[in-house]
């Protein structure tokens, strides 16, 4: 518990000692003038503690979303680095094949990183670029239209976001580690005439799949998606956002 949280606790509790005060002497006029200022230094207290807690959680907030943004950048910086030593060995070494396929994978990765940062909603966006810098069980990918911007579709953004963030996070919490390579989870997103669609295609195991889906299903309550398909090991979900008309 932060410092700014027990001033305020405190403060309410003085208010306490003053009302015994009254109680004592109730009968003296002075006693009710003690209470009255020292409710209002105490209310006076609480506002000002109110207000640096949420400043400083602010902050916090803040100095956790730059780190996260250095982390990621580094990690990103860090791959292309590997990514054009192996094309430079394999011109070195004269292989134009390997060359083109290499070529082609980095073409791929920064398509898709492309598309990820117009999808209009910033905690997604972060969430989706950072979430190769921390190592967990499954492989994120997302297979994206051009130009598909969440912010621009007649539905709530951020809660459709929050939602698919929260529905990838059951997957991470819930997959089965794997022995060599880690599970893989893509997730496909489509504007259709009247609906946003998301199909997630899992390959991997599950440790307790029912648990899984009553977490997807419970937090979908709660968003613009509904689940159109749930299958029952979770290898497939598609989630439908309507988009009124």
């Amino acid at each position: 518990m932060n410092r700014y949280r027990l001033a305020k606790i405190y403060g309410a509790a003085s208010v306490v000692l003053a009302a015994a005060a009254v109680w004592i002497w109730r009968t003296e006029w002075w006693t009710h003038l003690v209470f009255l200022i020292w409710v209002a230094a105490a209310a006076l207290l609480w506002v000002l503690a109110d207000r640096k807690e949420r400043e400083t959680g602010h902050e916090r907030t803040l100095r956790t979303l730059q780190w996260t943004a250095i982390r990621t950048l580094n990690h990103h910086r860090h791959d292309w680095m590997n990514e054009l030593q192996v094309l430079y060995g394999y011109i070195r070494m004269n292989k134009p094949d390997k060359s083109a396929e290499c070529v082609e994978k980095i073409r791929q990765r920064m398509t898709e990183e492309s598309r990820i940062a117009k999808l209009g909603v910033p905690s997604l966006i972060l969430y989706a670029q950072s979430f190769r810098t921390t190592p967990g069980p499954i492989a994120l990918h997302f297979e994206l239209p051009d130009e598909l911007n969440l912010a621009e579709l007649p539905l709530d953004a951020e809660k459709a976001a929050a939602a698919l963030i929260d529905v990838i996070n059951v997957y991470c919490y819930g997959a089965k580690p794997g022995a060599d390579e880690p599970a893989r989870l893509t997730v496909r997103l489509n504007r259709e005439e009247s609906a946003l669609k998301a199909l997630l295609k899992f390959e991997g195991e599950f440790i307790q799949t029912k648990e899984a889906q009553d977490k997807i299903r419970r937090r979908l309550k709660r968003s613009p998606f509904r689940a159109e398909r749930l299958e029952p090991e979770l290898a497939e979900v598609v989630l439908a956002a309507d988009l009124g008309g």
